[in-house]
């Protein structure tokens, strides 16, 4: 690759993990925060095309999932060691959640309430921190391992995000997943140009302009972020990957803060999906990962979600400061994920708390919990979530 685009490459990644370029609740590339409301609940709400979403008829998959307010968290000493993710205690942690989320007495039988071996199954993981908090290999494979002995056949299921070039970062190839397909909306070619001999942008022949999430507000990207944005102006269009590629996603986000909140579930799945985040953090975070969420090609096709809870932070997130890095030793698992969300939350927070970042809850904490559970996608109130807890 070139010294141009090595330069470009190193300058992106220092700015995802500042939280700029669609990482952080605060991104710098929002000049105008007080144009509408904020994450802080500006008494102005951004219109919105979310009206669109709730036209479209649910189906028996559609969020909150087959166990609405259900959550299995399971606990484990053993599943990091030396800082490192063990795969065999991942593999045991998730056998022992998915069967006490379920209530099946075999794996397979699991596995097929949500998948089915004729169906393109997408795990949608979190690199955007890259290397050293990036959602482990040691859950990934081991949520592989368990589909393909549920008979799902492996060149069915695909490992998906955003950004292609941060999932090889981190070591989503072909090399470590034989046979295993591996996309992202944003690519570059082996030069590391983000555009083709036509002057179009990789990315913008992996969305999908029949869905979209407008809302009310824009930002102008220089040359060098458009290509990690894809499209500016008041669009966000949802990946092909979404809408084309896969019929039904496993979620698998990392436990891991944003500010005075979280970034589990819903974010990893709203910001992960569309085009555009940039000019949606300051005026509309909340609002995005409940929205973007109820619209089909996530509503619909999220069967599961797992949280990767072995390593995670409660500080500097959603990027990766290894001085807030640390082992929860832990996996949160349930079809419903504005409860995962919420127990997640509660862990996070505690540890902040512990750790003298922050005296108590901020009240913008769980808005975007509340305001998903608004559009019916799941269960925000903690009192109302029944919650599994499992040490092994």
């Amino acid at each position: 690759m070139n010294k141009e685009y090595n330069e470009s490459r190193r300058k992106f990644f220092r700015l995802a993990a500042l939280g700029s370029l669609g990482a952080g609740i605060l991104s710098p590339l929002v000049l105008r925060p007080s144009r509408l409301g904020t994450i802080d609940g500006g008494d102005e709400k951004t219109k919105t095309n979310i009206e669109d979403a709730l036209k479209h008829p649910r189906n028996e998959y559609s969020m909150p999932g087959k166990y609405p307010g259900k959550v299995v968290q399971i606990s484990n000493p053993l599943s990091v060691v030396d800082d490192q993710p063990q795969e065999e205690e991942a593999y045991r942690m998730l056998k022992e959640g998915i069967l006490a989320l379920t209530g099946a007495t075999t794996l397979a039988d699991a596995w097929r309430q949500f998948v089915n071996p004729d169906e393109i199954i997408g795990l949608k993981v979190n690199p955007v921190a890259g290397k050293p908090l990036t959602t482990s290999h040691a859950v990934t494979k081991s949520i592989v391992r368990q589909l393909q002995e549920a008979g799902i056949p492996k060149e069915n299921i695909v490992i998906w995000d955003r950004r292609l070039m941060q999932l090889h970062e981190t070591g989503y190839t072909e090399e470590n997943y034989p046979g295993i397909k591996i996309m992202g909306t944003e690519q570059q070619d082996a030069d590391g140009g983000f555009y083709d001999k036509d002057g179009v942008l990789y990315g913008e022949k992996m969305i999908d302009k029949d869905w979209y999430y407008w809302a009310d507000c824009e930002e102008e990207y220089d040359a060098y972020t458009l290509p990690y944005m894809v499209n500016s102006g008041k669009y966000s269009y949802f990946s092909k990957i979404c809408t084309q590629e896969i019929d039904k996603i496993i979620n698998v986000p990392i436990l891991k803060n944003a500010g005075p909140t979280v970034t589990l579930c819903l974010k990893n799945l709203a910001y992960g999906a569309i085009t555009n985040t940039g000019r949606l953090h300051k005026p509309l975070w909340s609002e995005t990962c409940a929205e973007v969420c109820a619209f089909p090609p996530l509503r619909d096709k999220v069967v599961l979600n797992i949280v990767d809870g072995l390593r995670g932070c409660f500080d500097g997130g959603p990027g990766a400061n290894p001085q807030f890095i640390c082992n929860y030793s832990t996996m949160i698992i349930g079809t419903d994920p504005v409860a995962v969300d919420r127990i997640g939350y509660g862990i996070v927070i505690a540890k902040r708390m512990e750790e003298g970042v922050q005296e108590k809850e901020s009240p913008v904490g769980i808005k975007f919990m509340q305001l998903a559970e608004k559009l019916e996608l799941g269960v925000s109130d903690k009192e109302k979530i029944n919650l599994v807890e499992l040490n092994i």
